[in-house]
């Protein structure tokens, strides 16, 4: 325990949750001293030298004196690479891939078959497995290059080295701790490694891979988050690349920037280190461009869910409604001023006692009454459920979890108790498929009480601690889907596994609509079951900052649907950041407004008529372009490309957008600059190749260049891409194809999904052609029909 643990544990034990939390955090230190096994002498190890090779389907192994490395190629040129036995499965993001159809069709997919053309052969100083789509060579001491097809080096593996438990130390699975240290081109650029505050683009440092509830708020500054993920997208002029080692235990990742040589001098590589405090060494890579490597990540981990339409709506939250009448006066001031709202999310105040799957009898004696007058007014409820249950015999959730034997459990077999919002509370073990089928059937209660949707929240798991970690002891036992461990190894991944449990309960219990889920924590593969949101971001300039970095970061690993608290989670944010961050918020997948019970109201008519009158139209626009968010929704489940993108996204060669971390492509028609700083009136931007158009005045901009752009307080910068054809809704509801001008002599197009906004059908799906003929613009259906939809033309031309 450091300085501040201490004062921090003095501060809090002036309260009666103060001497909870504290006794829980020296709960914890005693049960981890008596039950975590001691690291006692260690012996290091390298691979040593190749002595064999053995060609498999797709690659092959070869044996080193002191260990043994499976390299596979995959179908679509996905590598693994596994040292001392470690293969592709079992692992909790190699997972079942949902899509359209039954619900046992939704489950098909899981890891690539081998590429049976890739061949291990003999190359100079080892060997090389050539493929369509990547080159995999491996040294004689155990390092691995992958290169592109033309030769170009992406990355370079050095040897591991581990440490094994000496003769007569603690012997186990998962024992041996190891570090893996790689070089990458001096120009690279690395993004990802989950949510990260100070992103998008990752500058050197360390990187903890811990799921970490921050406390309080958080800023650019604070670091683990709420998701932590071993996946880097590194972007060079080479290549891009995604490397993604399988690993859930605790570990840092710690990034170093490359330097190229001046005039004739030679290039300083860029750098990795991986160390993790156990588990298997084995990674994947994928490499091609940026649209190719999302779609063979998601592949391999899952794609996208796609929210239920209503879900691309606004939405509006805060800790602290209190009761059914301040719910129906908020819905009633959206409706009064003609604002639309699609969502309202009740927080932990709607429960009895903080308790999961209750509600308060008092403050809200009748949810389902409510939630049916509110579906009248087309919007929905979504409840917060927290995995903490209270242990409290009577209590349903509690009783039910101790009757399937569900909750977490120490060494000598005692239930793991915490501190939570409800008081002392026991976790579900959610790596156990019995607690899973348990815990999912619990939604039929939420269901009941006419939720839409549910959001996890506090799954990292937390447990209030005075001192140390907020987490379980990391020697609780976990099931570990059978292979049995503890908490080192199933702590990153019990918000996922949590995830899991909620959208396969409610798949069964209402099997024609799609699961609404979000979670505030998970891993790789977490795509699978919903999308999440950026945890208490801190009121602030800073935090608003750190929103779009979460949204930008969490999409390059896979996780394209999110969004933050908008107008931050804690403090009462100026008229003009909130509006600012109402109107960067109008344009990310997941617009929701939240705060904390003490941070004041979230409602835009409390900050005054002018910004109620901005955040109208930033309203409206939302309304306008779902369609294209719905279509960017189904855009991500078949591709994996999320629904924002960096701006070097189709341009990963352009090392000046590589550094532009404050604007976004939405989808591949549209370009949002938010203001994020206070008093700008202007934003200066450069624009990606091409040809862009000032959706507001209709001016035209060439692409590969900076650009001042007017940004008063009313609206923020959005530029579309010439030739783009979009789908928006027009002033009747229906879908109408916005077409901006391609330029003389080019063509552009788009893509629209239409279909069931909730349920399994399967969507429909257009492409369309925009180009000149006859010197006006036209659009053409794949094929030269004329499409069904009233089409505008927008833009001058050049």
């Amino acid at each position: 325990m450091d300085a501040r643990d201490l004062l921090r544990s003095i501060r809090m034990a002036g309260s009666a949750q103060g001497w909870r939390t504290t006794r829980s955090a020296w709960r914890r230190e005693r049960t981890d001293a008596r039950d975590l096994p001691r690291r006692g002498a260690e012996r290091a190890r390298v691979p040593g030298a190749a002595l064999a090779a053995e060609p498999m389907p797709g690659g092959g192994t070869i044996r080193f004196a002191r260990s043994v490395l499976r390299v596979r190629v995959g179908v679509g040129g996905a590598v693994f690479c596994g040292w001392d036995g470690a293969e592709p499965e079992p692992s909790y993001a190699v997972a079942a891939t949902p899509k359209w159809g039954s619900p046992r069709e939704r489950q098909a997919g899981g890891c690539p078959e081998a590429d049976l053309r890739a061949l291990l052969e003999p190359d100079t100083d080892g060997w090389r497995v050539v493929s369509e789509r990547v080159t995999v060579r491996i040294s004689r001491h155990g390092a691995v290059e992958i290169r592109t097809p033309g030769g170009r080096l992406l990355r370079r593996e050095l040897p591991p080295r581990w440490w094994d438990p000496a003769a007569g130390a603690e012997e186990g699975r998962g024992a041996a701790r190891w570090v893996q240290r790689s070089e990458t081109p001096a120009d690279a650029r690395v993004y990802g490694l989950g949510g990260r505050a100070a992103g998008p683009r990752l500058a050197a440092g360390a990187y903890r891979l811990w799921n970490t509830d921050p406390g309080g708020s958080f800023g650019p500054g604070d670091d683990p988050l709420y998701i932590t993920m071993p996946v880097q997208l590194v972007v060079a002029d080479a290549g891009c690349h995604l490397v993604f080692h399988d690993n859930t235990w605790d570990g840092r990742i710690t990034l170093r920037d490359g330097e190229e040589g001046a005039g004739s001098g030679h290039d300083r590589p860029g750098g990795c280190e991986v160390r993790m405090d156990g588990g298997p060494l084995r990674y994947w890579v994928i490499t091609g461009t940026p649209s190719r490597v999302l779609a063979g990540w998601t592949a391999l981990t899952g794609r996208p869910t796609v929210p239920p339409r209503w879900a691309l709506g606004p939405h509006h939250s805060r800790w602290g409604f209190g009761s059914e009448r301040e719910v129906r006066r908020v819905v009633a001031g959206y409706r009064k001023r003609g604002l639309p709202l699609s969502a309202l999310h009740l927080d932990i105040d709607h429960l009895d006692g903080h308790r999961v799957f209750t509600a308060d009898p008092g403050r809200f004696p009748d949810l389902p009454g409510l939630a049916r007058e509110l579906a009248g007014q087309g919007v929905r409820l979504v409840s917060i459920v927290d995995p903490a249950v209270k242990a409290e015999p009577g209590l349903a959730a509690y009783d039910g979890g101790r009757a399937v034997d569900g909750f977490v459990k120490d060494a000598r077999g005692r239930e793991v108790r915490g501190v939570v919002w409800p008081g002392e509370a026991v976790f579900p073990d959610f790596t156990d498929p019995r607690v899973r089928r348990w815990w999912g059937g619990l939604y039929a209660e939420r269901l009941a009480q006419g939720f839409a949707g549910v959001w996890h929240d506090m799954n990292e798991p937390v447990s209030f601690a005075a001192f140390g970690d907020p987490s379980l002891p990391r020697s609780a036992r976990h099931a570990l889907d059978g292979r049995g461990g503890d908490h080192r190894e199933a702590h990153n991944v019990y918000g996922l596994t949590m995830a899991r449990a909620g959208y396969e309960g409610l798949s069964e219990l209402r099997p024609d609509q799609r699961p609404f889920l979000f979670s505030r924590s998970g891993w790789a593969g977490m795509q699978r079951y919903g999308g999440t949101w950026s945890g208490d971001v801190a009121t602030g300039w800073e935090g608003l900052r750190a929103s779009l970095a979460l949204v930008l970061g969490l999409g390059l690993c896979g996780v394209p649907y999110s969004g933050p608290d908008v107008g931050g989670f804690t403090g009462s944010p100026s008229p003009e950041l909130y509006l600012r961050w109402f109107q960067l918020g109008a344009y990310l997948p997941f617009f929701r407004t939240h705060s904390a019970i003490d941070a004041g109201r979230r409602e835009p008519w409390e900050f005054g008529p002018e910004v109620l009158e901005h955040a109208r139209t930033a309203l409206a626009e939302r309304t306008r372009l779902l369609p294209y968010l719905d279509t960017l929704a189904h855009v991500a489940h078949r591709t994996g490309a999320p629904y924002v993108r960096p701006l070097w996204w189709n341009s990963p060669g352009d090392r000046a957008l590589r550094e532009c971390g404050d604007a976004f492509l939405l989808g591949d028609s549209l370009l949002v600059a938010p203001v994020l700083e206070p008093g700008a009136t202007t934003r200066g931007i450069r624009l990606p190749r091409g040809l862009w158009y000032d959706t507001a005045t209709g001016e035209p901009h060439r692409g590969r260049a900076h650009v001042l752009l007017d940004a008063p307080l009313g609206r923020i910068p959005v530029l579309a891409r010439a030739g783009s054809v979009l789908p928006v809704a027009g002033d009747d509801g229906s879908t109408e194809l916005e077409v901006w001008t391609p330029r003389k002599g080019r063509t552009g197009g788009g893509v629209v999904f239409t279909g069931d906004p909730e349920g399994w059908g399967k969507p429909r799906m257009e492409r369309f052609v925009s180009r000149w003929a006859n010197g006006e613009v036209v659009v053409e259906r794949d094929g030269g029909a004329a499409p069904a939809y009233t089409v505008r033309v927008r833009g001058a031309g050049s």
